[in-house]
């Protein structure tokens, strides 16, 4: 293991930056070349590799999103396109390869593993989706951010005694959804993990309204529905008593600055990639688990489906969180 490469991929996390800071200076120490991937996977067809090293990352320990750029990339999909990329590396003469990014980033880091090259992942999703670790890169920064925002929104909805509907991101995940409900004071969670009862919600919100409450906030996951559907769906003919107004917080999750937690994750998780690689580990995802480095087999990770805490769905239903019923199995 001489020469080791290193790209994110996906949606951008706050902490790929201190993360490819990490593997760099690690590497190094380690007697490893590190070279950086531009764009993703399409750089990687595309030839897109540059030298890294102490200078190029000094000071990205500060910056959002990822400086190496990322991209989707159909092409990589194909076996076609995985032979192709293959024959890219072997040709800048690639040892191994580190892949920052969510799941679909990390089904690209096994499908190359199982074609032979040596591949360790990072878990870089703020959804914080992925079976096998307690907190993803980006994860802490994204709610720092989101909770920030809902703050500032209460402002408003306080001053006009309003209900605001606050979509979040979270595809397949309500963890970012929920965990910001409860540490906001937020009123109803509407996560993909449990059916919504809208006929709740309004009793929630109307019972509110009559006891003075001056506002009330409901987090909506976009994996469950935008929250302009969600929005029209609860004062349809009128069942909600007060004003109800909408605010879609959109990409500005993703580039908050990385707080002490995810620069600090992100850096451990970057020297263990480092670490596995050069003990001749391949096929690995760093995983968290109990503030602990671990390494999680890909298959493991990517065959499964992360789950809410018990602990943080209890928390929720008993400080009166209204957040569903039917649990979708």
């Amino acid at each position: 293991m001489k020469r080791v490469a290193v790209l994110t991929s996906g949606g951008d996390s706050p902490g790929m930056n201190p993360a490819i800071r990490a593997i760099t200076r690690a590497g190094g120490l380690q007697g490893l070349e590190i070279v950086g991937i531009r764009n993703g996977y399409q750089g990687l067809l595309d030839n897109e590799f540059i030298p890294l090293d102490p200078h190029v990352v000094s000071g990205r320990i500060r910056d959002a999103g990822t400086f190496l750029q990322t991209s989707r990339c159909p092409e990589f999909q194909t076996d076609a396109g995985q032979e192709r990329a293959l024959q890219v590396l072997k040709n800048n003469r690639i040892d191994g390869l580190i892949v920052i990014g969510g799941d679909g980033s990390l089904n690209g880091a096994r499908a190359l593993t199982r074609r032979g090259l040596p591949v360790i992942g990072l878990p870089g999703t703020i959804d914080n989706d992925l079976y096998g670790t307690d907190m993803g890169i980006g994860v802490d920064t994204a709610l720092n951010t989101i909770i920030s925002l809902i703050d500032m929104i209460r402002a408003t909805a306080a001053s006009h005694r309003r209900c605001f509907v606050v979509e979040v991101m979270g595809r397949a995940s309500g963890y970012l959804a929920l965990m910001s409900t409860i540490s906001t004071g937020s009123q109803v969670a509407v996560i993909p993990e449990f059916r919504m009862n809208l006929e709740k919600i309004v009793e929630v919100l109307d019972r509110r309204f009559d006891s003075q409450h001056n506002n009330s906030v409901i987090v909506v996951a976009e994996g469950v529905c935008q929250g302009a559907e969600f929005m029209n769906r609860l004062t349809a003919n009128g069942k909600v008593k007060q004003e109800v107004r909408l605010t879609v917080l959109g990409h500005v999750q993703r580039g908050g600055t990385p707080t002490h937690f995810d620069r600090l994750l992100a850096t451990r998780m970057g020297e263990m990639a480092v670490l596995a690689l050069r003990s001749g580990e391949r096929g690995s995802m760093v995983s968290s688990i109990n503030g602990k480095m671990q390494l999680r087999d890909f298959d493991d990770v990517l065959s499964r489906r992360k789950q809410l805490s018990l602990e943080t769905i209890r928390l929720a239903r008993n400080i009166g969180i209204e957040i569903g019923d039917v649990v979708e199995m």
